[in-house]
């Protein structure tokens, strides 16, 4: 059995956690690197114990001689056109990553132009041990810092910062560039190596322009290239011709942008997001209050028909709950009537899971993770699980009831997998690990999608879906959402489609979302924001956040891409939040707002791989002007990171709970783990509560369940508050939530009439969804909202 970190994963590719237990050792080379300044003349550089002329650098290393562009955004560097920090004000260092900023991570080891702090009087301590087999070559000196396959082959020399040529393609001396997918200079062995990891070849590596293959390459057998491997080429791959930097063959911009390693490579072309853009206070911010325990981390959540919030978790050496058998328990149904909680058991485990809402109201939970015996003996593998849970708006005896595992399974293993119903009440669920190990290595992946049927049964298939073959390793936990049209939008990595799953093909390909990686491990939020009839039930979607790679010292993107993707010539409108976010929510709210909440400025999704919490609350307003839908709300002092939640109520507030950063709970932060398992539960009260607003009372359905279709009507009854000028019934389905991923979530405006202003007592008519196309069968959420003051919600069966 593989170790709970191996098998786990958390998951970074080679993460900072597992080099720190290998013991560098610096090995004196046998030239200085300070002979680039001291021992050699303008224009050469020391190679071995001479000097040798090199082309000159593109710019200076020492800021006040810094002579090219200056960025505007704040990336910089070989693959942002050359550009330079600068005097920016979060900081002048160019990082080894092409940001700018005046961290240790951005001004030390791997630091290519601005204030760098020199390595050079500490490398005897830093520098990692070099292998008896350096790897050496014969191919062209960096000028700039940039290396490898995504930048004609060069290698680093002495370059000053280190000799070692990262995976991303940048000279350094840590060991993130000397370890794992290291392609030149002294590298260290971490293991056997992907199949050609550090080829010593002397051939010219591809060449990253518009010209495509070099002759003299090998071509592609599976879609996997570059580096780590053999240094194949993509030719003419079905899915497309650039290399990533992770080694994958596609035509995104994902493949052929940043880090493209060979084929018809963008250079630096691609078009920029916006960066960060202050947003004023609202005028009313809200409040957020700690009001209990979630008694289990909560990596997944959904709001029940009978009014309570399911938490889900995986399998852990601690929770605050017991089963009956002695085992901690994984689950919990939590009552936010009275801030109570009781567990609930589970057979398989339900680490990473997705899930859905049934057409009959079930809840239910998809795929999983292995089981871990050395914690609990009586849950047993779940990659391929499928769990079932049973509530009811009108019956309290299922209130309490475990989870139910009659024995289906899906049609193969599935960590990650996100899922969606659909009009005909079958489930579409796609993506997913076989394995939870390195989604670099395509074998790992589960690029593929099955149907279920109404009841939740697989069909038993597992086919292909191009849009996730083709965008790995940023392939897991797809966004999507079912459109007007019965098609769903779904959007991985940078890239977006509108697919029928009908016919299993895909019917238009949309431009890819500028900025950087949007879903896991980088992942940000969509919303599919509300439909009526007024804007002609018109999808409008919204991307937000997102980051460049999985480590604790990626920057998070700020920017945000809307689009409706039904129009004729759809394309994305750029706006931006006051911050890089990853893994902050989108929730609905039913005023027709959107609350941004959790995540982190800095980092990514995995074990102890983010940083800087983002601890405000954002409200969107999808109908004011661009340049001015943003406000700021209340702010937290609690960190929700890697394995939170945020969820819509019964009573229009929303619940946050979660953040549980480590591989097992832990309660007290340490140095080593600033940020650890979180059991409080926060609700937070928007705007439209503040000032003991008056809420619309006594609301009465005619029935608890509404068919759809152009004839179909229903009644409501209430008490609206004096004064009331106009009235809005807003039909929501939450969903699954998980991973900062809302499954399902949808919010609609249905047409009324019969509202008398200024009445207190009031019947409306309600018109129901006009198809199963745009309210697809399930559990939904009626709210009467007078003057944008939602009362309390009462649950519907949509048919």
């Amino acid at each position: 059995m593989p170790s709970a970190s191996a098998s786990l994963l958390g998951l970074a590719v080679f993460t900072s956690t597992a080099l720190a237990n290998i013991n560098f050792t610096w090995v004196q080379p046998s030239c200085r690197a300070e002979a680039e300044y001291t021992g050699c003349l303008a224009g050469q550089i020391c190679r071995e114990t001479t000097c040798e002329p090199i082309f000159t650098p593109s710019f200076d290393r020492v800021a006040s001689v810094e002579k090219r562009t200056v960025t505007t955004d704040g990336t910089c560097g070989a693959a942002h056109s050359g550009t330079v920090c600068g005097n920016r004000p979060d900081g002048s260092c160019r990082s080894t990553y092409g940001r700018c900023g005046s961290s240790s991570a951005h001004c030390g080891t791997g630091c290519q132009s601005g204030n760098c702090i020199s390595a050079l009087s500490t490398r005897a301590s830093t520098t990692p041990k070099i292998s008896t087999k350096s790897k050496t070559s014969t191919r062209a000196i960096t000028n700039d810092g940039t290396c490898g396959l995504q930048n004609n082959g060069a290698v680093c020399g002495d370059w000053p910062q280190g000799s070692c040529c990262s995976s991303y393609g940048y000279c350094g001396n840590s060991t993130a560039h000397c370890g794992a997918g290291c392609q030149s200079g002294p590298c260290v062995d971490v293991g056997a190596p992907s199949p050609g990891s550090g080829s010593t070849s002397t051939a010219t590596s591809p060449a990253t322009t518009t010209t495509g293959t070099e002759p003299s390459s090998s071509l592609t057998t599976d879609g996997s290239c570059g580096a780590n491997y053999g240094g194949t080429v993509c030719g003419d791959w079905p899915q497309g011709s650039c290399c990533s930097m992770y080694g994958f063959c596609g035509n995104t911009t994902g493949h052929c942008g940043d880090g493209c390693q060979s084929g018809p490579c963008l250079n630096g072309a691609t078009t920029p997001a916006p960066g960060p853009k202050p947003a004023p206070v609202n005028a009313n911010p809200g409040t957020l209050k700690v009001v209990g325990d979630s008694g289990v981390p909560a990596m997944h959540a959904g709001l029940l028909p009978n009014g309570r919030v399911l938490f889900l978790d995986k399998v852990e050496n601690y929770t605050q709950l017991k089963l009956s058998n002695g085992q901690y328990a994984y689950s919990s149904e939590y009552n936010p009537a009275d801030n109570t909680v009781v567990p609930l058991a589970y057979k398989t485990n339900a680490f990473c899971a997705g899930g859905m809402f049934l057409a009959d109201g079930r809840f239910v939970s998809l795929g999983g993770n292995a089981p871990l015996d050395w914690v609990d003996p009586t849950v047993g593998d779940g990659f391929d699980g499928i769990r079932y849970l049973e509530r009811s708006s009108t019956d309290a005896k299922f209130n309490g009831q475990d989870w139910s595992e009659p024995g289906n399974k899906l049609s193969s293993a599935r960590w990650y997998p996100s899922a969606q119903i659909m009009p005909d009440s079958t489930v579409f669920v796609a993506s997913g690990s076989l394995n939870g190990l390195d989604p670099n290595n395509a074998s790992n992946n589960n690029p593929t999608y099955e149907i279920l049927d109404s009841k939740g049964v697989s069909s038993g298939k597992a086919i292909a879906m191009d849009i996730l073959v083709k965008n790995q390793p940023y392939y897991m936990y797809p966004f999507m959402h079912l459109l007007p049209n019965g098609k769903l939008f779904v959007s991985v990595s940078k890239s977006s489609e509108i697919f029928d799953v009908a016919s299993g093909s895909t019917v238009t390909t949309l431009a890819d979302l500028p900025g950087q990686y949007r879903t896991y491990p980088n992942t940000g939020t969509s919303v599919l924001m509300p439909l009526s009839s007024t804007n002609g039930w018109t999808a409008d979607v919204i991307i937000c956040g997102g980051g460049a790679y999985q480590d604790i010292t990626a920057p998070t993107d700020a920017s945000c891409g809307r689009m409706k993707p039904l129009d004729a010539k759809p394309t994305w409108e750029m706006d931006a939040m006051p911050e890089g976010r990853c893994m902050v929510e989108g929730v609905n709210l039913p005023d027709g707002t959107i609350l941004f909440v959790n995540g982190a400025n800095q980092g990514a999704q995995g074990f102890g791989e983010a940083t800087k919490p983002t601890l405000e609350t954002l409200i969107y307003d999808p109908a004011a002007a661009l340049g001015a839908r943003w406000t700021t709300g209340a702010t937290s002092t609690i960190a929700r990171l890697y394995h939170s939640v945020a969820l819509l109520l019964l009573d229009g507030t929303v619940m946050i709970a979660g953040s549980n950063p480590v591989e097992q709970p832990i309660l007290k932060p340490s140095a080593q783990n600033p940020y650890v398992t979180e059991f409080r539960v926060e609700i937070y009260t928007p705007p439209y509560l503040a000032n003991n607003a008056v809420r619309p009372s006594g609301i009465t359905l005619s029935t608890p369940k509404v068919a759809t279709g152009a004839a179909s009507t229903f009644t409501i009854s209430f008490t609206a508050p004096a004064g009331a000028k106009n009235v809005k019934v807003a039909l929501y389905h939450g969903g699954f939530v998980t991973h900062s991923v809302h499954m399902g979530q949808r919010m609609l405006y249905l047409d009324n009439s019969g509202f008398k202003a200024g009445a207190t007592a009031q019947t409306v008519t309600v018109k129901a969804p006009p198809n199963k196309n745009v309210a697809p069968p399930g559990p939904y959420v009626v709210y009467v909202v007078v003057d944008g003051v939602p009362g309390v919600g009462q649950f519907v069966q949509v048919s």
